[in-house]
């Protein structure tokens, strides 16, 4: 099943994603079932929320109980937005870095998430903002010390995202300031839907690529990572319990554009179009602030 928010001209609806011909249909989930929360976040937070939704959404397929708008970001304020670094190998080897032995952690905030068309925007105060393709894992209900046997049933499902990043300041400045160089506003664009887990199968086997200006930049699989999903969750439950909604932005593969030769970063009017296999793709223009 994929889920999306539709911003509609009656306010913004959880729908469910009918795709046949590359053509994308939108049922109203809530005009099926009423009792139905009125975001993707708050569905997952019942815990029948997913198959309310499933059910709604067959429904409204027989009922054609289809609406029109513009795609939003399926989770626009998560309470923990997790990211892995270094986590493909020949991405490691290109930034001549070592492999981990662990996962490498940081994070990012709410103010960074945009969704299928937002702009990302630069800042005014970096000259090197780069692009990285990834695979976002969705929490589907809390976990805490869980282990990596049991991990995926922890997960609602996946979507595309896009983990931008101002090079200048993430280690530029005095120190290095990963956290100011991985969070400036809009910084963390995602969609263009939520694809359940059931649909995706074995996310460690995914196409992922990314093109500027319709040129591929990146072009990888999932199967490269160094740390695959369950080893992610095990790992970072040990010390924190993840909840619906929650996002953990998986790594980013070779081709990125700080390294490469010259080097690539991104300007205003550029266009970036993150693409995974079965999950669609995630297209953001590029301004200046």
């Amino acid at each position: 099943m994929k889920l999306a928010m539709l911003q509609t001209d009656a306010g913004l609806k959880p729908v469910g994603v009918d795709v046949r011909d590359n053509e994308a249909r939108y049922v109203d989930l809530r005009a099926v079932e009423g009792s139905l929360p009125d975001s993707i976040h708050e569905i997952l937070k019942q815990p029948d929320g997913l198959r309310q939704a499933e059910a709604a959404m067959n429904i409204g397929l027989d009922k054609q109980a289809f609406i029109s708008g513009d795609l939003q970001a399926p989770i626009a304020a998560p309470q923990k937005v997790l990211c892995i670094g270094l986590n493909y190998r020949e991405h490691a080897r290109e930034t001549n870095a070592e492999i981990p032995s662990e996962p490498v952690c940081f994070g990012k905030y709410a103010n960074t998430i945009g969704g299928p068309g937002s702009d990302i925007v630069l800042p005014t105060v970096s000259q090197e903002v780069d692009y990285e393709a990834e695979l976002v894992v969705i929490i589907g209900k809390p976990a805490k010390n869980v282990s990596e046997e049991k991990a995926l049933d922890y997960v609602a499902g996946y979507t595309v995202g896009n983990d931008v990043s101002a090079r200048d300041w993430q280690k530029g400045r005095p120190g290095g300031q990963w956290m100011l160089g991985k969070t400036p506003d809009t910084f963390a664009p995602i969609g263009p839907y939520l694809v359940t887990s059931d649909e995706v199968g074995d996310p460690g086997q995914l196409a992922i690529s990314l093109a500027l200006n319709g040129k591929t930049m990146q072009e990888s699989s999932t199967s490269d990572l160094i740390f695959g999903i369950e080893r992610i969750i095990a790992h970072l439950t040990q010390l924190m319990t993840l909840q619906p909604g929650d996002l953990i932005f998986t790594g980013t593969p070779s081709g990125v554009g700080v390294a490469r030769d010259p080097q690539v970063f991104l300007k205003p009017g550029d266009q970036v179009d993150v693409t995974i296999e079965k999950l669609g793709t995630l297209s953001n223009p590029v301004v200046g602030s």
